[in-house]
């Protein structure tokens, strides 16, 4: 019993080792990135930060919402569960006007589920599309509130003196609908889960159910006049110089898997691995041709990318993952 708890404590301290070792390996955010950050106090939890006039963005230092300050109320653009409990809170620091509305821009609960600590408030407006107000009845979901208002493709919310444009392109994040939150006139825009301003985007290209769409939306985005962009995560504000890079370094994986995938034999990949395993295992041979595919095009896109970007070494082969299933079975 001895022996094999002294194994056991090896295994575990090996495991601990590995861990950190793997850890420390990653390269650290970039200079560039961090300067474009707003700084977030761990302890209060949250920051609140004026980037127009009257025009707010709330963030914990990994979710964003914005709040709109209005003489007929604050509109509030979505309601992140991993602060909504000091959204009302945070609100009261800069306006004494009440949040009257809340627009959800999709059916993410980590984007509404904080909505579930607004319920106390008094005749609060939910908008959101009509797709997403069916997806959330049926999901019956206690932390994300039923929406009181749905629309279809666009609608413009007059409030005071200012106009909020809601408008649905395409579906390239969500299936229920994806909304961009304009307000033309001071130059304001809120696109959620496309990219972080100084980061590759999140996982599998911010988790994009429709790569296809996902490549056309960084035009539909630089088709908007803004000079402030919020993508939804992390604390950057962002520029159109901040679409552009990431729409090059989508454009840069789309470019590359799609050359690699098409130059790689794939036959010649799976009898090299069947001299060691036989033919029997295909799923293994099969998969061992896609990871050539993933290695070879991560070396270029990591070479391109590792001084531009934060992140590359993080998520990048599930980008090139990702495209890699689009490249292969829907381009």
């Amino acid at each position: 019993m001895k022996n094999v708890i002294t194994i056991v404590a090896i295994v575990a301290i090996s495991i601990s080792s590995y861990a950190q070792k793997t850890l420390e390996s990653y390269e650290p955010v970039l200079n560039s990135t961090l300067e474009k950050s707003i700084k977030v106090s761990y302890e209060k939890g949250y920051v609140i930060e004026e980037v127009k006039p009257n025009i707010y963005v709330l963030t914990d230092g990994i979710w964003q919402s914005a709040a709109i300050v209005t003489s007929d109320g604050v509109v509030l653009i979505d309601a992140p569960e991993s602060f909504g409990q000091k959204i009302e809170k945070a609100v009261k620091e800069v306006t004494n006007e009440p949040i009257r509305t809340l627009v959800y821009t999709h059916g993410h609960s980590d984007h509404i589920g904080g909505s579930q600590y607004l319920s106390n408030l008094k005749d609060l407006e939910i908008i959101s599309q009509t797709g997403v107000a069916d997806f959330l009845r049926e999901k019956n979901d206690s932390r994300r509130l039923i929406p009181t208002r749905t629309f279809e493709g666009a609608l413009v919310l007059k409030k005071g003196s200012k106009q909020i444009y809601l408008s649905n392109h395409m579906n390239y994040h969500s299936n229920e609908g994806d909304l961009f939150v304009s307000v033309p006139q001071d130059k304001f825009l809120m696109v959620i889960d496309v990219l972080a301003p100084g980061y590759v985007p999140f996982k599998n290209l911010d988790l994009s159910n429709n790569v296809h769409n996902y490549l056309k939306v960084f035009d539909q985005i630089l088709a908007y006049d803004f000079d402030v962009f919020i993508g939804g995560h992390l604390t950057g504000i962002g520029t159109k110089d901040d679409v552009l890079l990431n729409k090059a370094y989508v454009n840069d994986l789309y470019e590359t898997v799609k050359r690699i995938h098409s130059s790689t034999n794939m036959l010649e990949v799976m009898s090299a691995a069947a001299e060691k395993i036989g033919w029997n295992n295909k799923y293994l041979l099969f998969d061992t041709f896609l990871n050539k595919v993933i290695e070879d095009s991560y070396k270029e896109i990591k070479s391109r990318w590792i001084s531009q970007l934060a992140g590359v070494d993080v998520f990048t082969k599930s980008h090139i993952s990702t495209m890699l299933n689009y490249v292969r079975w829907d381009d």
